[in-house]
């Protein structure tokens, strides 16, 4: 389990705008949020706030970052359909979702099964993990994490 004060695991993952990478954003701060399907209610709402506040979080050095298994493609349509403004990279084999913790056994109705833990990593200027929050609940989480990166130096 990925702890504060751990070294973040490096990944490059395509976006529907290139490609992105943790050792690429050395001496930027990094919110890395991990959500688990585009355009369901409470991941459009994560991005949503996410988006609305990324000029607070670049103010603060930090890039938002979110990561699901969906597509690239399926990344530029929930982009475009909610207007989103926070990077979306993709993860189809679950490598960076695994690395970071982020799969876990659910249960819904009974049956368990395997899925992403709404889960944020707040990753400083030197590839060091400063917070993980799991199981987000999305109201106020923005803000705790925006409180979060406003105090890292």
């Amino acid at each position: 389990m990925l702890e504060p004060g751990d070294k973040a695991p490096d990944f490059d993952l395509p976006t529907d705008t290139g490609q992105i990478s943790l050792s690429g954003l050395k001496g930027k701060n990094v919110v890395l949020y991990f959500y688990p399907k585009d355009d369901t209610t409470g991941c459009t709402s994560e991005a949503l706030q996410f988006s609305a506040e990324v000029e607070e979080f670049a103010k603060v050095g930090a890039v938002v970052i979110g990561v699901s298994k969906d597509s690239v493609a399926s990344h530029a349509k929930f982009r475009k359909k909610h207007d989103l403004t926070v990077e979306l990279a993709a993860d189809p084999t679950g490598e960076t979702v695994e690395a970071y913790g982020a799969w876990v056994e659910k249960s819904m109705y009974g049956r368990k099964y395997m899925g992403i833990d709404r889960s944020t990593f707040l990753i400083d200027r030197d590839g060091v993990v400063r917070q993980a929050w799991r199981k987000v609940k999305v109201p106020g989480h923005i803000r705790a994490v925006l409180t979060a990166a406003r105090a890292l130096k």
